[in-house]
């Protein structure tokens, strides 16, 4: 088991071999060697197969999904190509993808970056392998199935933990990479949701699509204020600039939710510089080992935490069997339910463990 940097190196730290690891993959070169084919006098049903796992993003949670999808590599014989775009934009995604697929992949797991705006595209790529969502969904397009969570409980789960953390109601700011991706718009959502007391669902927002509630401007309840949603295009440097601007622009800050994986580690970091940490209520999404160690130093109430190995390895295993013929994994209801779990004091010690196993660290 290797040793965890102590966090007094800094979130900078953290970012750099965070994008320095990225980076390398994002780089590499298609994997060596072809798939057989019955005419080369090879077996369809164990023949390798070449698959495209595609993040948005260059992350510590995609590290964790990478892991599960090369697993799944493993075992179901696929030449797995993992692509986490340098910059989270729908444009480079793109342009990866496309790339990959003139190598000849036979299917792609992808979290879309902008879903209402890439289904044209997802669409072609469906038209000629199969393809998949994971984390993120585009339910508009012709994908054959959704592996992830359901976003909105996640958020309203998350909404929980601020309750608990301010029980007599407060101000809240939210953090989050964009609003663009399914995954974001439900997760803030269901925080909102949660803390204006309101009885819905995902499939609420689903039915009215312009009932979101707008990212400017104050969101209040009886108990509640969303004071402001700071939004940084999947940038942890903005992440952290915006709320220390928020930490001085609202010094009765209750309560400050981080969204995406990196974003509570640089709420942590602007709290630690501002000397605020256990005066503002911390609540986070993920498992970042800076969000976890805040949980147990007491300077987090509680984060609420996916499974991103299982995105890769079901992703992976699933366009496994597709690709030789087996439709059978795929649900009537084209969506595999990986659900969140929350992560508090009470078993942060017993999830890191098993977080540390999985990922062999």
């Amino acid at each position: 088991m290797s040793v965890r940097p102590p966090f007094v190196y800094g979130l900078s730290l953290l970012l750099a071999v965070s994008c320095f690891a990225g980076c390398a993959q994002e780089n590499a070169g298609p994997p060596s060697g072809t798939t057989a084919s019955p005419a080369d006098g090879g077996d369809a049903s164990t023949a390798p197969v070449s698959i495209a796992f595609v993040t948005n993003q260059i992350a510590d949670f995609w590290r964790i999904a990478e892991t599960g999808a090369l697993d799944a590599g493993k075992e179901f014989s696929a030449n797995v190509h993992v692509v986490m775009p340098q910059e989270a934009t729908a444009v480079v995604q793109k342009q990866k993808v496309e790339d990959l697929l003139t190598t000849g992949v036979q299917g792609v797991a992808i979290s879309p970056l902008d879903a209402d705006n890439q289904v044209d595209w997802l669409n072609s790529i469906a038209a000629r392998v199969p393809l998949v969502t994971h984390d993120s969904d585009a339910p508009g397009s012709n994908r054959l199935v959704y592996i992830g969570m359901d976003n909105y409980v996640a958020g309203r789960m998350c909404g929980q933990l601020v309750r608990e953390a301010l029980p007599d109601g407060g101000k809240v700011v939210i953090a989050i990479g964009r609003l663009e991706q399914d995954n974001s718009k439900y997760r803030r959502q269901g925080v909102i949701d949660e803390l204006m007391d309101r009885d819905r669902d995902a499939a609420w927002y689903r039915e009215q699509p312009d009932a979101w509630d707008p990212a400017d401007g104050e969101i209040a309840g009886d108990r509640y204020t969303i004071i402001a949603t700071l939004t940084d295009q999947g940038k942890p440097e903005v992440a952290l600039a915006k709320a220390e601007d928020a930490l001085n622009t609202w010094p009765d800050i209750g309560a400050m939710v981080g969204l995406f994986g990196y974003n509570p580690p640089a709420l942590y970091q602007a709290l630690r510089k501002s000397d605020q940490l256990g005066k503002i209520s911390l609540i986070g999404f993920d498992e970042n080992d800076v969000t976890l160690q805040a949980i147990k130093d007491g300077h987090c109430i509680g984060t609420v935490v996916q499974n991103p190995y299982r995105y890769g390895y079901e992703s992976v295993r699933i366009l496994a069997a597709v690709i030789r013929g087996d439709d059978s994994v795929i649900p009537e209801s084209k969506y595999i339910d990986i659900p969140p779990r929350r992560i508090t004091a009470d078993n942060v010690d017993e999830f890191w463990e098993e977080l540390r196993a999985r990922t062999g660290q």
